[in-house]
């Protein structure tokens, strides 16, 4: 019986590794240059919502919950596009974390999707929210502090949040600080830490973040860079002219 149970265990790994969608790696390989055909992202998140329908591996799950992440960011034209994409997202991770409860991306991608669902039908609106989100934060930094992305997902809840709810602008620049220390070329961070500048009336430090972020020539994800850190950063920039 344990030999054949062994046999059974190996065959079922076997066929996992087997079955794995190709989109994993795809999508993998695509995380810092979607910009150069954005329309792949349709295609990813349409296969991998499919792969998943007949292999449900934690691999798939992850994958198709970064995706549609991106696909909101980026693909989605409405409010209800986004808030249908992060909650595809969210629970694809959800799946993903109760399969592999120490998987790192998992509690990433569910923490990330559930905060920018939040984010998006507007933080009050989605209070409820809010403790699975830091939870996941908390897991991640459990089981690798320096998993970056992680910072800048924290920073920004602590951003977003208003004060009377757990807000907490002088953390988030801790947040923010962190992750740069850990990723100095990623720009995202660097402009959740620019806004949380702004918001603390540091202008001058504000634009130089910014500047920095426009002048990065070898951003960690360009694809983010291109498609949405430089022209946040320039917006910024030009909310702030005349300001001091």
């Amino acid at each position: 019986m344990p030999i054949l149970a062994a046999a059974i265990l190996a065959f079922l790994l076997a066929h996992s590794a087997w079955a794995r969608s190709p989109l994993v790696d795809e999508v993998r390989a695509s995380a810092t240059r979607y910009h150069e055909d954005p329309r792949r992202i349709d295609t990813f998140r349409a296969g991998l919502t499919e792969a998943v329908k007949t292999d449900s591996s934690v691999d798939n799950l992850i994958a198709l919950s970064q995706v549609c992440f991106i696909w909101g960011d980026i693909r989605a034209t409405t409010p209800e596009e986004k808030l249908e994409a992060y909650e595809q997202g969210r629970q694809a991770a959800k799946r993903a974390v109760e399969m592999a409860p120490r998987s790192v991306p998992a509690h990433f991608w569910y923490g990330t999707n559930t905060g920018r669902w939040g984010q998006t039908k507007g933080v009050v609106r989605s209070l409820f929210l809010l403790p699975t989100v830091k939870q996941e934060i908390e897991t991640v930094l459990e089981l690798d502090p320096n998993f970056a992305p992680v910072y800048a997902l924290a920073g920004n809840v602590y951003y977003e949040v208003p004060a009377l709810l757990g807000g907490d602008l002088d953390r988030a620049e801790q947040m923010f600080r962190r992750g740069l220390t850990l990723a100095p070329k990623f720009t995202g961070m660097r402009v959740g830490l620019a806004k949380t500048l702004i918001k603390k009336g540091r202008v001058v430090e504000a634009r130089k973040e910014l500047q920095a972020v426009l002048d990065e020539n070898a951003p960690q994800n360009l694809a983010d860079w291109t498609m949405k850190d430089s022209r946040q950063a320039r917006q910024l920039l030009e909310s702030l002219r005349g300001k001091s």
